[in-house]
């Protein structure tokens, strides 16, 4: 079982940033595969980012393309979110996602673990 734990998450104007952490407790992620979905009130939860166990390109949704960047420390227990430019339609609770030997999918049925997400609220 792993347990993922979100952070960073809060409340800035649009046009500012905010940096994302998911840690696993007490374990390594180098072996995952690791997204960020998230959640917006009365929407469907919807992909993010996301970057394979393996490395290479990672994976992003059109929206957030070219101001999010998806990363991983290089002891690989902890993988970031890093949000510039952010716009109010980026408010959301953000979750993270693992998925043991996986690829930078997409699709939130590919991950089998998840946390309990962070609120993002950006504010116009």
């Amino acid at each position: 079982q792993v347990q993922l734990v979100e952070s960073g998450g809060g409340l800035v104007q649009a046009g500012g940033s905010l940096r994302l952490s998911c840690a696993a407790s007490g374990r390594s992620l180098s072996s995952y595969a690791l997204g960020w979905f998230r959640q917006a009130p009365g929407k469907e939860r919807e992909f993010v980012a996301a970057i394979s166990w393996s490395g290479g390109s990672p994976n992003y949704a059109d929206s957030v393309k070219g101001r999010f960047t998806i990363s991983r420390d290089n002891a690989k227990t902890t993988v970031y979110l890093r949000m510039n430019s952010l716009k109010p339609e980026d408010t959301a609770v953000y979750y993270c996602a693992a998925r043991l030997w996986g690829v930078a999918a997409t699709g939130a049925s590919e991950y089998d673990y998840w946390g309990q997400g962070t609120q993002v609220t950006v504010s116009s």
